[in-house]
């Protein structure tokens, strides 16, 4: 039965959306995983932050868990796309397990800028958001006994609260799921105060993370409401929902069709409808046919804004043309 209140609803699509070459590379790891080695397969923290694909996981035989004290010995284990100190890399590999890494490579990428800064004796300045598991995994990638500090940085004033001993001897780096204007303020901030900071050659946010965030802007200027598709553990997803917010669009984030309320499309004409870099296409495609039945709304997908070709490969004991397994 449709909705009565609404029966001329558009719905408009952005391009890109979804799943990111790392969520797509790390979930095809603990896939094949489970695949070769049988359940079951140990995963440090969720694999990506995404209810619906966590809970297919455990269906399979996945176990995620937070402390290497619950891996058996001999037991398969896999780090998340977000990455791990190096203390739990270092543990991990003391203990034998069969270890697979299914880091996301654009924060490995981070890892080593980190590592070479800390090498160098230099302190960094990171900006993320604190308890997120990316953060806490490049922190822990950073050597202090060279010498140096790293500084986590949020807002504003953190850039104010900074202190320094050697400014001329400085670097940041910065969590890629985060908002992309957000950043450059906070980036520009670190520019005027210490002018003799070093950033990394290309941008440490990811390119889906910016490509998502161009998208929803662009639905900011035709939609009346946007939906993004997305768990509230997703940084990036989470990032979505504000830039609308920010533009003075009402913006919900959801898990699924199952989250939303009738009294969001009251005097609604066109909705626009994203998903994070963790959420999977049948969960926007549930969406939409949710929208589509109740609201006898019409589709309108929008050209991409940009094709994205990326594509990480799979360790090659996991890849499928692989001679032998690694036992």
């Amino acid at each position: 039965m449709t909705h009565p209140a609404q029966p001329d609803m558009k719905i408009q699509l952005a391009n890109p959306r979804g799943f990111c070459a790392g969520v797509d590379r790390a979930v095809e790891i603990v896939d094949r995983a489970l695949e070769l080695f049988g359940a079951p397969i140990f995963v440090r923290h969720e694999i990506v932050h995404n209810r619906f694909i966590v809970e297919n996981l455990k269906q399979k035989g996945a176990i995620f868990i937070e402390d290497l004290s619950e891996v058996p010995d001999e037991a398969t284990l896999i780090f998340s796309a977000h990455g791990v100190s190096r203390a739990i890399e270092e543990t991990a590999t003391a203990r034998g397990l069969r270890i697979f890494d299914a880091t996301c490579p654009l924060v490995t990428k981070v890892h080593l800028e980190v590592e070479r800064h800390a090498r160098l004796g230099r302190d960094v300045v990171l900006i993320g958001h604190a308890g997120h598991p990316e953060v806490e995994g490049t922190m822990g990638h950073f050597d202090a006994r060279f010498g140096g500090k790293i500084h986590l940085i949020e807002r504003m004033s953190d850039v104010a609260g900074l202190c320094i001993d050697n400014p001329n001897g400085l670097a940041y780096s910065t969590q890629t799921t985060l908002s992309v204007d957000e950043t450059q303020t906070l980036i520009a901030a670190l520019k005027a105060r210490f002018p003799a900071i070093e950033g990394p050659k290309k941008d440490d946010i990811c390119y889906a993370t910016q490509n998502r965030q161009d998208a929803v802007r662009a639905l900011t200027q035709t939609c009346d409401l946007i939906l993004v598709v997305g768990s509230k553990t997703s940084s990036n997803s989470n990032r979505l929902r504000e830039i609308a917010e920010q533009a003075g669009i009402a913006a919900y984030l959801i898990d699924g069709a199952e989250d939303i309320s009738d009294d969001w499309f009251v005097h609604c004409t066109r909705v626009g409808v994203t998903a994070g870099a963790s959420a999977p296409e049948v969960l926007v495609q549930a969406v939409l046919n949710h929208l589509q039945t109740r609201f006898n709304a019409r589709l309108e997908e929008t050209a991409p804004h940009i094709v994205e070709h990326m594509v990480f490969a799979l360790p090659k004991s996991l890849r499928a043309d692989s001679a032998s397994v690694e036992s």
